[in-house]
């Protein structure tokens, strides 16, 4: 019998984690008002020192949600929130929610074309936005129908000293100001919204199948889509969180929110895990090692989750002296791949595990990780978190299943997977399969104890001389070059269905790229198919903003440079 079939990867669960967590019943507003009434008094929120207990979240998400309403949201309504992380945006977050309408998140630091396209897309008429983004908000075309533009000033949420030197008239106060907040004319203060009154608790709630946002893939493999998530699919993921944490006290403990809360990855430890565990979230309104060993003075992090160069940079902090790492209990990794140097540096420090999952944003967005006791396998992302089933089968049929350790493309079926597109039914059907499983794009193998390793992006494949190329396993080996500080591998087409394997190459500080080396490693390690034509030196490459390198973009900048393409075909 198959092991996926049976769960039988269970048995590699931490003590007191279950094969199935407690079916969600309620939404995201009565979590909250749950953990308000379960912790009343504990923080919900520090930032930058200044701390936000539970009942005065609870508080003002409800004056907000009222002032929202007098303003015409309803039900159904889509809310944009533009913003970094702030407790303004987790007051707007479960504002919204509570009216029954749909956060939608964006990247406060998208263009106005970037944020254009996302608009016409989802139709929100009401925005939240960090008043520094407002102004482009407001410029946006008529047509769209935008009628409410809330500008949020995250500096009114520092303690009022802070805010006191940031009006100081100085050089470095007035520049540090400008980095926070400007002026927006036109807007409405959301200071202003936090005065209204309470919002009538006989009003409407939201239930357990309502969607709750609307969160835009990053667009790596084509054109943004807005992922539908429901209440039961956040909170479904929260209390599976939770499952796979289970010495993570509830009501105590600091969550710290480094990663940017427009993400999926980080709405969910900040916004929603934290109050699931009626957590202190420590938030950041950027990642600045600075700015975390500040904060760990007062409240030393028990829970961090981030990405790999974020686990680097507090590890090279922490071996200074200048952070304490001693009392983090859990730290977990996603994103992009968790090197054995990175675990080995952190774990020296923390005395605690650091370990890989696995998500994307249609799982709302974590559905494997690596379990925190000795079963962990470095390397891999893992097994199915609780409730979780997964299936490895072949990318042209993925009703066949592919033997243990064959690569093939990665399916999940649990109560965090989406629940389809915005607007994009064709795309909801090709991913969508019967029996709510979700095809990932993601090609991988599995091993005999259920443990999954990603080979690679399915849509990221390069396909020359009739093979397929993985530039993860290209990436590897030309990273290990001395003097190589990081590399894309993409594929430039030749004509004939094939395509150039083309690597773009970042020297480390100081050094000068050897491609006679590279070229040797590459002899040494891939088979003549895998190794790069062509190597080209950049100076930085294109990122999310939490740190993953986005290889779309670096193809269709050299298919943008006719130059380098005429260079790659000639080498070729």
């Amino acid at each position: 019998m198959d092991l996926n079939d049976t769960r039988a990867w269970n048995r590699f669960y931490a003590p007191r984690t279950p094969i199935e967590i407690e079916p969600v019943t309620g939404s995201l507003s009565d979590l909250l008002d749950e953990r308000v009434q379960q912790f009343a008094d504990r923080d919900a929120i520090s930032f930058f020192g200044q701390t936000v207990t539970y009942r005065q979240l609870g508080d003002r998400v409800s004056r907000v949600a009222n002032a929202l309403r007098e303003r015409g949201v309803t039900a159904g309504d889509r809310v944009a929130l533009v913003m970094p992380n702030a407790p303004q945006h987790v007051i707007a977050f479960y504002a919204v929610l509570r009216l029954g309408a749909v956060v939608v998140e964006h990247n406060p630091l998208y263009t106005r074309d970037e944020l254009e396209v996302q608009f016409r897309d989802h139709g929100a008429q009401v925005v939240v936005a960090w008043d520094k983004v407002a102004p482009t908000i407001q410029s946006l075309p008529a047509e769209l129908g935008i009628r409410t533009v809330v500008a949020v000033d995250v500096t009114r949420a520092m303690p009022f000293g802070t805010r006191i030197a940031l009006r100081l008239p100085i050089a470095k106060a007035r520049d540090s100001r400008a980095k926070l907040t400007a002026d927006a004319p036109g807007a409405v203060p959301f200071a202003e919204l936090e005065r209204a009154r309470p919002l009538d608790a006989a009003h409407p709630r939201p239930q357990t199948t309502d969607i709750a946002c609307l969160q835009y893939t990053s667009g790596t493999t084509g054109t943004p889509k807005g992922a539908i998530i429901t209440h039961q699919n956040l909170w479904s993921n929260a209390r599976q969180g939770a499952a796979w944490m289970p010495d993570f006290e509830r009501g105590s403990g600091s969550i710290y929110g480094l990663l940017p809360m427009f993400h999926s990855f980080g709405v969910l430890l900040s916004v929603i895990y934290s109050v699931e565990t009626g957590s202190r979230a420590v938030l950041f309104p950027t990642f600045d090692p600075e700015l975390v060993s500040q904060a760990a003075k007062r409240f030393p992090p028990t829970f961090i989750p981030a990405v790999p160069p974020m686990f680097d940079r507090l590890a090279r902090v922490a071996r200074e002296g200048k952070l304490d790492l001693s009392g983090v209990v859990y730290a977990i990794s996603g994103a992009m791949t968790l090197t054995p140097a990175i675990v080995q540096r952190w774990e020296k420090l923390a005395g605690s595990m650091l370990n890989e999952g696995y998500g994307m944003t249609e799982t709302s967005p974590v559905a494997l990780a690596n379990p925190f006791n000795e079963a962990r396998k470095i390397g891999t992302i893992g097994i199915p978190f609780p409730s979780t089933d997964i299936r490895v089968v072949d990318p042209e049929e993925p009703t066949r299943q592919v033997a243990l350790g064959e690569t093939g493309e990665l399916i999940i079926r649990g109560p965090q997977v989406f629940q389809g597109y915005w607007n994009r039914p064709e795309d909801t059907a090709a991913t969508l399969l019967e029996g709510g499983w979700l095809r990932t794009g993601d090609l991988v193998t599995q091993d005999e104890d259920g443990f999954v390793t990603v080979v690679d992006r399915k849509k990221e494949l390069i396909i020359t001389g009739g093979f397929n190329v993985s530039p993860s396993e290209v990436e590897r080996v030309v990273n290990s070059v001395e003097g190589v500080a990081e590399s894309a591998v993409v594929g430039i087409p030749r004509g004939g269905g094939t395509e150039v394997v083309t690597a773009v190459v970042i020297p480390a500080a100081g050094a000068t790229f050897d491609e006679d080396a590279a070229r040797q490693a590459a002899r040494e390690h891939l088979v003549d198919y895998k190794r790069p034509t062509t190597y080209l030196v950049w100076e930085e490459l294109p990122k999310s903003l939490i740190g993953k390198v986005l290889r779309r973009r670096v193809r269709d900048t050299l298919l943008a440079d006719r130059r380098a393409v005429r260079a790659v075909a000639e080498e070729d």
